[in-house]
């Protein structure tokens, strides 16, 4: 056993997680949840991780919610990789040209960019989520379309670093399903157009070496949703699995010979499982989540929003 894994068994239980020592990434929004998750899951298999995020340890945090990019960067470190912690607020270019430099200066390469990032619920229980979109105001268009554009200038700065060595993967975290309506006009747009970007990603990278491709979700136990059941009195859904269940799809994703084959591809968490055969932290295995049967993403994050007081998203 190797000192990876004698530093984290108990997490690896039921999990046997690539070796990705040497290998480089960056994860965005990784305060807490998802990016959190998949930090985590990196550093379980051996990876250096650049975590980023607005919410520090002796600064302010988002929205006064738990968890920091120092907080993750010592668990990444702990459970066998080595975790660095940047603030990062990626709607601003001058902090996207730091983090790019920082990898430079550090590396001199990069293996995988997750973009976690995404400030499209932040106040939200100001205005119903699911309002109509004639009810919307316009600064949570502008919070989705801030979102977005970050996601695009920390990828145009980040893919130089994979270029040279003809390999990497990014990896864009989001969530459509077909062409069912997501609930809110403007969320529907930037996760399609999200997806949609990751495409593009992967046509001008195709030839560099280099895999872009999306990652879906499904319904995250996550810290606002654990505090929304809390008040609700009321048990995790049949659906529901851990942040790290993304991180694991990840893994795995940047430790296949042959991920350039899904390069342009819309990917599900539940899916990968099946297809790679590894289970989430509780050793169930959650299929890929379906929006049909349940109601819109908009609604639900309404509903959490009103019980928590915050903000809510049920994936990230």
């Amino acid at each position: 056993m190797n000192e990876r894994e004698r530093k984290d068994t108990s997490v690896n239980e039921g999990w046997n997680p690539p070796d990705l020592g040497g290998k480089v990434a960056v994860v965005t929004g990784a305060s807490r949840g998802v990016g959190r998750g998949i930090a985590l899951a990196l550093g379980a298999a051996g990876a250096t991780v650049y975590v980023t995020g607005r919410s520090t340890r002796d600064g302010e945090r988002t929205e006064g919610l738990p968890g920091t990019v120092d907080d993750t960067a010592d668990e990444v470190t702990r459970r066998g990789g080595k975790g660095i912690a940047l603030r990062c607020d990626h709607g601003v270019e001058a902090d996207n040209e730091a983090l790019a430099e920082r990898v430079r200066a550090d590396q001199g390469r990069l293996d995988l960019l997750v973009n976690n990032a995404w400030g499209g619920y932040e106040r939200s229980s100001e205005v119903r989520f699911d309002a109509a979109f004639w009810e919307q105001p316009m600064w949570r268009y502008d919070l989705f379309e801030r979102s977005l554009r970050a996601q695009y200038d920390v990828t145009r700065r980040l893919a130089p670093l994979m270029i040279p060595q003809q390999s990497g993967l990014v990896v864009g975290i989001s969530f459509s399903d077909g062409d069912i309506y997501l609930g809110q006009v403007g969320y529907d747009v930037f996760k399609s157009a999200s997806d949609r970007m990751c495409r593009g990603f992967a046509s001008d990278l195709r030839k560099r070496g280099v895999a872009a491709l999306s990652l879906h979700p499904g319904f995250v136990r996550t810290e606002r949703v654990e505090a929304a059941w809390e008040a609700m009195g009321s048990g995790p859904a049949s659906v529901v699995h851990s942040p790290e269940y993304v991180g694991r799809a990840i893994c795995l994703l940047l430790a296949d010979p042959d991920v350039m084959e899904r390069s342009g591809k819309v990917l599900s968490t539940g899916d990968l499982a099946a297809e790679y055969g590894f289970d989430d932290v509780d050793g169930r295995r959650p299929p890929a989540f379906r929006l049909e049967g349940r109601m819109s993403l908009a609604t639900r994050m309404h509903r959490l929003n009103k019980v928590v007081g915050a903000t809510g998203q049920p994936q990230q």
